[in-house]
């Protein structure tokens, strides 16, 4: 079996973090928990240094057909949808990375 780790980072327009931070907390943050969509979160994280203003979050799936799946059920959920449509503007850009865990050290 091969865990995937999928880093999302969204790079946020300049000036609209606050407004993304604020609708994560009141609908985003919600939507996933009450929907039983965060047992796959590794954790969400906002750049301080570097690249900034940017959404990080790093999720973790036991396959493929796990990661598809799970995003499937996801945009299909409506509390979620009516969430990102209100931040799609603020976004600027957006990057999906999967990655493997390297043979030694420790996974999350």
């Amino acid at each position: 079996m091969t865990v995937i780790y999928e880093k999302r980072t969204y790079d946020v327009k300049v000036g609209e973090m606050q407004q993304i931070k604020q609708l994560y907390s009141t609908e985003g943050w919600p939507a996933l928990s009450t929907g039983g969509f965060d047992n796959k979160l590794i954790g969400y994280f906002v750049s301080d240094t570097g690249n900034l203003h940017q959404l990080i979050h790093i999720w973790r799936f036991e396959h493929d057909a796990d990661r598809r799946d799970f995003w499937a059920r996801l945009f299909a959920d409506e509390s979620f949808m009516a969430f990102a449509k209100q931040i799609r503007p603020l976004i600027h850009a957006q990057n999906v990375q999967l990655m493997l865990a390297a043979p030694w050290g420790p996974h999350p």
